[in-house]
């Protein structure tokens, strides 16, 4: 993202000198103007700047600029100026949207304080804008399995592969990590999307009740049988299943399902006959599948017949670089649950989000979203509710925990920057190369966090 800007509105010509002067020694860009109307022409959704106007003035004045700038675009800030000292006049300045008002004189000083406040708002403004653009113009995968990191390009690219590949596959990822979600991906990219999609969670089924639960019963198959039940693997005919947590399922019944994957056929509880079945088989696992065959808790001959294809999917300590966008992502849903605004995304809460290990992954984020758009507090855990704080930075020695922060500061400084690498090494304090050899050690790309100027 460009430099941000100032747009100094006034008719006096030794006072639009004077702050200019004040403000670029303050170490900001300047743009001096002596008519509304000529400052008007620069306005715009994509302005990286904030606009500085005196009240009264010849032709427009300074309220009906302010105006015109909120309706091209209301997150624009607007500081109004004034040699009246009229509070009431402030009062409706504010109401109308201003950002802030000042009263002539004015100290310069305060006025770049001000400003500076205010291009930070807009610089975050203008991210959100592209990191949302980014999500609504992306494709239908990248719109649910949401990262730029490495580890995510590689899982869409295998969820593609795999997508109309009618082979049976194992998703194995810790909790939360978006295993359904995956799932589901590959079946509505597949020729099976216009199937059914059935989801069993074999952890949340009583033992007693399961085998019922995937493969039906006939009438007085058990007491309390009255009727017949379609089970769900025949409800899930022509489409997907996914077994979720399937180390999960007794050991009984594994028998029972290694054969209905093998023959691609049930019996219903209490018949005899054979019910063909046209489906794929999705099998997910939070746990270590092998594990749990040497330790005689999985059978190893239906762990070798889901195991076709297997797909890891990362979790979100590994892939720390994706939060700010999944952040996002997550918010726009809350926003649309709840119907609420998106407050806006401070840099001290990017950087207690990136450092937290979020054992519950994109489930916890999630959790942490709908907390963030709906204003209850604290929003990372262990956080205080500004999420300044760096959280949890995990377990293991000393040096792997420095390098994960170090990463993650990389990381909100590069995406804070718009991808610039000389505002970010400078405002890290390092040295051009000294940037670059950590960007190298830690696989971080300019590319990958240069922002659309479209949003």
């Amino acid at each position: 993202m460009e430099e941000g800007r100032v747009l100094f509105v006034d008719d006096e010509e030794p006072l639009r000198h004077a702050v200019q002067q004040g403000l670029e020694l303050c170490g900001h860009r300047v743009t001096c103007f002596a008519t509304a109307r000529r400052a008007e022409a620069q306005l715009s959704r994509n302005l990286y700047g904030v606009l500085v106007s005196d009240i009264k003035m010849p032709d427009m004045d300074g309220f009906a600029l302010l105006r015109r700038a909120l309706e091209i675009d209301p997150a624009l800030p607007v500081v109004l100026v004034t040699g009246h000292g009229d509070v009431p006049l402030a009062v409706e300045a504010m109401r109308t949207g201003a950002y802030d008002f000042i009263e002539k004189p004015f100290d310069t000083a305060h006025l770049a304080s001000v400003v500076a406040r205010a291009l930070e708002k807009r610089r975050l403004v203008l991210e959100n804008r592209a990191l949302r653009q980014e999500l609504e113009t992306s494709g239908k995968l990248e719109a649910r399995l949401v990262g730029r990191s490495a580890a995510m390009e590689h899982l869409r690219g295998q969820v593609r592969a795999l997508a109309d590949i009618d082979a049976d596959v194992l998703l194995v990822g810790e909790t939360g990590s978006g295993k359904e979600v995956v799932a589901r991906a590959l079946h509505d990219l597949g020729a099976r999307a216009k199937g059914p999609f059935v989801a069993i969670n074999c952890g949340a089924v009583p033992d007693e009740l399961i085998e019922s639960e995937l493969f039906g019963h006939v009438a007085g198959a058990f007491t309390g049988a009255q009727k017949p039940r379609t089970g769900k693997l025949e409800f899930a005919d022509g489409g997907t299943v996914l077994l979720d947590e399937i180390e999960s399922m007794p050991l009984g019944l594994q028998v029972k399902l290694l054969r209905a994957i093998e023959t691609r056929s049930i019996e219903r509880l209490g018949s005899n006959l054979s019910v063909p079945l046209d489906l794929r088989f999705v099998a997910a696992s939070k746990g270590d599948l092998y594990a749990a065959c040497r330790d005689g808790r999985f059978r190893e001959d239906l762990y070798y017949r889901l195991n076709v294809v297997s797909l890891a999917l990362p979790p979100l300590r590994e892939r720390r670089e994706d939060i700010p966008l999944l952040f996002n992502h997550l918010a726009r849903e809350a926003r649309a649950r709840y119907r609420r605004d998106i407050p806006e995304l401070d840099a001290g809460l990017l950087t207690g989000l990136m450092a937290h290990d979020w054992p519950g992954n994109v489930r916890e984020l999630r959790n942490a979203a709908d907390r963030f758009v709906l204003g209850l507090g604290e929003v990372v855990p262990g956080a205080d509710d500004g999420g300044a704080a760096l959280g949890g930075l995990g377990q293991g020695p000393l040096s792997e925990r420095l390098d994960a922060v170090e990463k993650s500061i990389l990381t909100a400084e590069l995406r804070r920057h718009g991808g610039s690498l000389k505002a970010t090494y400078e405002a890290l304090g390092l040295s051009r190369k000294t940037l670059y050899d950590k960007l190298q050690r830690h696989g971080l790309r300019r590319e990958d966090f240069l922002v659309s100027e479209e949003g």
